[in-house]
């Protein structure tokens, strides 16, 4: 089976829309995150063109119209809010952390070098604490609708 691809990634994603349990391998967590990045890209783009700059503007004396996010983009985070903690959980519980350690994201800095560590380092070999290892070279060792994908 080849490795998991961009399309895949994202539809395995949003169809564990709030699944917090199981481990998610570095490919599903990293195209989702490029996805999110280009999509948030995008959407402000359009915002700036449809909307002008923001929806308040620079005269409203919030400073939102030339800095915050429009409503599309808006609109966008709410929806990828969920689906983003809950792949940041399973990306944690594969490798063997829980998903309590998200909120390390909550301190600047020191807290994000952690998670990025984390999100980049190879998931356990074999079964952990969080369930069946999802590329393991074996085969899946509990039967799962996760396809066996042989680690390099």
């Amino acid at each position: 089976m080849a490795d998991m691809g961009f399309t895949e990634a994202v539809r395995t994603v949003f169809s564990k829309y709030a699944t917090f349990s199981g481990r998610a391998r570095r490919a599903e967590y990293w195209w989702f995150a490029l996805f999110s990045f280009l999509m948030h890209a995008a959407l402000q783009i359009v915002d700036r063109v449809v909307f002008g700059g923001g929806m308040m503007g620079p005269s409203a004396g919030m400073g939102w119209g030339n800095s915050g996010p429009g409503l599309l983009d808006g609109l966008f985070s709410l929806a990828v809010l969920l689906p983003s903690i809950a792949v940041w959980v399973r990306r944690l519980h594969d490798v063997g952390r829980s998903g309590w350690w998200w909120l390390l994201a909550l301190i600047p800095v020191i807290g994000w070098i952690i998670l990025f560590y984390w999100s980049v380092r190879r998931g356990d070999v074999g079964p952990n604490a969080f369930g069946p290892d999802p590329i393991s070279d074996a085969g899946p060792l509990i039967p799962s609708g996760i396809p066996y994908v042989p680690r390099r």
